[in-house]
């Protein structure tokens, strides 16, 4: 049986159902289906799937009704659900599928191409493909099969040092504890309408889905070319509720949608997978002052996102460091500690560690937990590798990756200050700065945005805030920063370039 007690992720769905459920659950394109029709759909399709008695069920579609009523359909058959993402390279997602052990894809029509290069290559999938293969009504589930709070409702990639993604299992009593505390904290209501603007790969979109749909709200794929003039897309999708990377910012800025009260009817808005700079907070704030704004943190290791920080113009910038929001306060129910480079907990500044409800159990492979999910004082812990300093009124303020720091000529180099300092020059938009290794020393290379400038004008406007050894000698322009397919900045990718250009 179902209900209020029960852990099931797939709950927060089925409390939108009994809400709204002539609504729309979500629209993406030319895609749109309500609530009652996703629920029938994924109760057929979930009873279809477990005819192939599945191990876990990949989904492998772009946005629309086969990847979120997929998600769902394996939610509802009890099933761990994998998303997998059609763009990827085929030998990427083979490792994926062959790390949580996936002998079920649910795909659209790209992704059903993929399946059979896979299933030629010798793997053992079977194939649901909804919108080719009709199917027999006679094979739904009456309603959505039980589990237990450490059943493992999804599993992500990040990742690895290695080459090899790490997979990281996320189980029903994670996500249960996540969406209570947000519903908790947040008014969304059934006449909300969220941006669904995340890669179904990358944790905030279950964020996007499950808030929604917990609310009996609509949720709204974000396609790519509304960007080009968002408060005009926003408008006619009656979009009350944004979420997506701060490098959103930089985009919608550069197309002129940043004027003041552009967006005066978004309600909430939401920013994470990056940091959050003060001078970009400020910018949406003014273009959305309806809005209330949140700094959110989080590693897909402690379920979605794990701090908070609710913006204000008269105390956020303050509070922040090397341009950077504050990332606020640990939610509800979780211990944390700050620990130096000695490893001793410390009051004031070093390297996140949480422990708590949202802890996912470790990754999929045991070897790649060393170093960060750690048993101590008989509780596990998941060490973040980020750098935060807490402010005088207790919240966090994010410094950087712990693995970010790089020493240059016996400094030791906190890349964002340098990053901080940069945009501070004249005609800087946006800058990252990457190191690299140039005549066996280390180098370190600025990508910048706005208008070109010769390096000796860095230099001398560098002099000002930062010691001479610390002033980058590479600067590249570039019109925008790249991004991957999450919509952070693809700082790996400008780690390559630089490498090319002054190794």
């Amino acid at each position: 049986m179902t209900g209020e007690c029960s852990p099931a992720l797939y709950e927060f769905f089925l409390r939108g159902l009994a809400k709204s459920p002539g609504r729309a659950a979500f629209r993406a394109g030319a895609d749109t289906l309500t609530y009652d029709q996703v629920h029938r759909l994924a109760l057929l399709w979930g009873g279809a799937l477990l005819r192939t008695s599945p191990t876990a069920v990949g989904v492998l579609a772009a946005k629309g009704t086969v990847s979120y009523v997929g998600i769902l359909a394996g939610l509802f058959a009890g099933v761990t659900v994998v998303p997998l993402q059609p763009d990827f390279p085929a030998a990427r997602t083979r490792q994926m599928i062959e790390a949580a052990g996936v002998s079920a894809l649910v795909v659209d029509e790209r992704g059903q191409k993929i399946a059979e290069e896979l299933r030629g290559q010798g793997m053992d999938l079977a194939v649901l493909a909804p919108e080719a293969d009709p199917m027999d009504p006679g094979l739904a589930l009456p309603r959505p099969r039980p589990v237990d709070a450490g059943d493992i409702a999804y599993v992500l990639f990040t990742s690895g040092s290695t080459g090899t993604p790490k997979g990281v299992p996320i189980t029903h009593g994670n996500t249960a504890h996540y969406f209570r505390f947000l519903a908790g904290r947040y008014d969304f209501t059934s006449d909300d309408v969220f941006s669904q603007t995340f890669d179904l790969t990358f944790d905030c979109a279950m964020f996007d889905l499950f808030c929604a749909w917990g609310a009996g709200a609509t949720s709204v794929a974000v396609p790519p070319h509304a960007y080009r003039n968002l408060p005009r897309f926003l408008a006619e999708q009656g979009i009350t509720v944004w979420f997506s990377t701060p490098s959103a910012i930089s985009m919608v800025r550069r197309t002129g949608g940043l004027g003041a009260a552009a967006m005066p009817f978004l309600r909430w808005s939401f920013f994470a997978g990056e940091a959050l700079k003060v001078a970009d907070a400020t910018d949406w704030q003014r273009a959305a002052p309806a809005s209330v704004l949140e700094n959110l943190y989080g590693p897909t290791e402690l379920t979605i996102t794990i701090v908070g920080h609710r913006w204000s113009q008269e105390t956020s910038p303050g509070l922040g460091v090397n341009g950077l929001s504050p990332i606020g306060y640990v939610n509800d129910g979780h211990d944390h500690l700050l620990l130096d480079d000695e490893g001793r907990p410390t009051d004031t500044e070093g390297e996140l560690w949480i422990t708590g409800p949202q802890t996912t159990p470790g990754y999929l492979d045991p070897e790649q937990n060393h170093g960060r999910f750690v048993e101590r004082d008989g509780r596990l812990w998941y060490n973040t590798g980020d750098r935060v300093r807490r402010a005088a009124n207790g919240e966090l303020v994010y410094l950087g990756r712990g693995d970010a720091q790089v020493q240059v000529q016996g400094w030791r180099v906190e890349l964002a200050e340098i990053d901080h300092a940069v945009r501070g020059c004249d005609g800087v938009e946006d800058a990252v700065t990457v190191s690299t290794t140039a005549d066996d020393a280390t180098a370190l290379v600025v990508f910048y945005t706005g208008a070109p400038a010769p390096p000796a004008r860095f230099a001398a406007q560098l002099r000002r805030t930062l010691p001479a050894g610390l002033i980058p000698r590479h600067y590249h322009h570039l019109d925008e920063l790249p991004l991957n397919p999450n919509r952070k900045v693809d700082r790996a990718g400008l780690r390559a370039r630089a490498a090319e250009l002054v190794g």
